[in-house]
């Protein structure tokens, strides 16, 4: 953020205010600035920003146009849909084995009657133990294959569980670089950062610009600040929250009074600015000091000079 600042600041000049008074300080006013820059590189679609146009923030100012972003997002969304399509149907292959395996539990439900059966007719003498063993035989053998099928299921389930995971790490870098397009077009879309006064232009529609490239300054006029310097004497009188009267030109050769507050103290002094002319001027050790005035009107302008009383 840059500061737009002019100042010609003379401790205790002889000049004096309409009512005759001497004033404690003079300084210029100034406001705190701000630089909006694109985000984005491309032809400017629409820009908005005229100077001395007031804007909020969060206005849309303009576009820069993003097609490449766009095409290279739907190539990559592309990219996933032919990685996808290569991934293994694990449910319906899986789906196989549970056939398989339901299969050998009703075979083995139905051994497991015709057992109780012949159970029930050796009690009698009506049946064989040979019968017997020859079911028992066959539930082993079932029970065996079911180990088996089940076995594959396993084995199966893991294969393509991988197979899937390498799809699926492919996949994930593609879905990252959507997400950085995305936030690139969305930088596409000119946002003013704060609400004020566009002081100055740099762009127009229709131009190319570039990530970086200034678009416009913008700075809140609803109160401005004048920076005054006072002498190691007067540093007593002052404090940060202090009221002081600052009287500007009124335009007909009268002086207007408003009201200001101290927001910054320098915590160290320096020599008088360079542009005060005077070699005794320019050697004398003065502290900066911050004062904000309400400018609801619009009266105060950047740069207009201002008297401060303490």
């Amino acid at each position: 953020m840059q500061k737009i600042w002019m100042f010609a600041a003379m401790l205790f000049a002889a000049a004096c205010s309409s009512d005759g008074a001497r004033a404690d300080a003079y300084g210029n006013f100034e406001a705190d600035d701000l630089i909006v820059s694109a985000e984005g590189s491309g032809r400017i679609l629409q820009f908005v920003a005229e100077e001395g146009g007031q804007l909020k923030a969060g206005d849309t100012v303009g576009t820069i146009d993003a097609s490449q972003l766009s095409l290279r997002r739907e190539q990559l969304e592309a990219s996933i849909r032919a990685v996808a399509a290569r991934s293994p149907a694990i449910a319906e292959q899986l789906a196989v084995f549970e056939k398989q395996s339901a299969a050998v539990r009703q075979q083995m439900a139905t051994l497991e009657r015709e057992k109780r059966r012949v159970e029930a007719l050796i009690r009698n003498d009506a049946a064989t133990p040979k019968q017997l063993d020859d079911l028992n035989a066959q539930l082993e053998a079932a029970q065996r294959q079911l180990d088996v099928v089940a076995g594959q299921q396993t084995a199966t389930n893991a294969s393509l569980s991988v197979q899937k995971g390498g799809l699926l790490a492919e996949i994930t870098p593609l879905q990252k670089q959507i997400s950085q397009l995305d936030d690139q077009i969305a930088k596409c879309r000119i946002t003013n950062p704060v609400a004020g006064t566009v002081l100055v232009t740099y762009a127009e529609a229709g131009e190319v610009t570039a990530m970086g490239k200034p678009l416009y300054k913008i700075a809140d006029l609803s109160s401005l600040v004048i920076r005054a310097y006072v002498s190691g004497k007067q540093l007593s009188a002052v404090k940060i929250g202090q009221e002081v009267k600052v009287s500007v030109d009124a335009g007909d050769g009268s002086m207007k009074e408003l009201t200001g507050k101290i927001t910054w103290i320098s915590p160290k002094a320096e020599f008088t600015p360079k542009v005060v002319q005077t070699r005794e001027e320019r050697v004398s050790l003065v502290y900066a000091v911050k004062i904000s005035v309400p400018n609801a009107d619009g009266m105060l302008k950047i740069g207009m000079p201002g008297e401060v009383r303490f």
